[in-house]
């Protein structure tokens, strides 16, 4: 339902000239029915002065009098036909100035990642302009060596919803254009949730990386021969039968 314009001093103008109840009230402006008691009790909207729903044509004074002598009665905004159309539109996205350095880094990341994404809806994902993401993806912009791609996500720049919402229209436009895809595109063309759900490649446990190759069979002719060259370790030292060179025959000793 439409709200009123000005709620917050529409309501101080109700519960100060009316007898509507705080859920009445509360119903019509879009508030809380505790910060319609707060008001009334003068702990909210304090300085607020009251806006005429009357004369600023948003209520009757039939709705009014309907409301008090009723409780269940809901107020129901004035139609304007002049009002017709002229709905709230959709402007740039607006980012804060303490994320606005950050928004490089994610358009980095968008480009990289999801290469399929136009230059529009990357710019409406971060709230950028166009020369500065075609400026990111020919790596001409002026800070490109020191920009590390970050995920938009992440740094609050968009939700998850927006970017896989994104990335399935891309993934729609690039199935009707008949691209045949690899299975990393695929991959990059899924929402999150369908990508964690998908099973993942099978690969070779790390105890046993590297033995690929290795084979059962009868050893080669060559390994055979490096096996027979292999001589005990005695031979090395050339040990004399006998015994040392530090050792004399007692015999040959005068004392004896």
């Amino acid at each position: 339902m439409a709200k009123p314009l000005m709620a917050k001093a529409t309501a101080v103008w109700l519960v100060d000239n009316t007898t509507i109840s705080f859920k009445q009230i509360a119903d019509f402006v879009g508030m809380h029915e505790l910060e319609i008691q707060g008001i009334a009790d003068g702990d909210v909207a304090t300085g607020v002065k009251g806006f005429d729903p009357i004369a600023n044509n948003q209520l009757t004074q039939d709705e009014i009098d309907a409301a008090q002598g009723n409780l269940m009665h809901k107020l129901k905004l004035k139609f304007n036909p002049a009002a017709s159309g002229e709905e709230k539109r959709r402007g740039p996205r607006y980012t804060p100035l303490s994320k606005r350095q950050d928004r490089p880094a994610s358009i980095l990341w968008l480009v990289k990642f999801h290469p399929e994404l136009s230059d529009g809806q990357v710019s409406k994902l971060v709230g950028t302009t166009k020369p500065t993401i075609q400026a990111i993806r020919e790596r001409t912009h002026w800070n490109i060596s020191n920009i590390q791609p970050i995920d938009p996500v992440a740094l609050g720049l968009c939700k998850q919803s927006e970017l896989d919402q994104a990335v399935q229209k891309a993934a729609a436009k690039r199935a009707a254009e008949g691209g045949v895809m690899s299975d990393d595109e695929r991959r990059k063309l899924v929402s999150t949730e369908q990508s964690l759900e998908m099973d993942a490649e099978p690969k070779i446990p790390s105890a046993i990386e590297g033995l690929e190759t290795f084979t059962l069979g009868n050893t080669s002719d060559d390994e055979k021969a490096d096996k027979e060259d292999v001589r005990d370790a005695d031979s090395f030292f050339n040990l004399p039968a006998g015994g040392g060179d530090d050792e004399e025959d007692d015999s040959d000793d005068p004392r004896f």
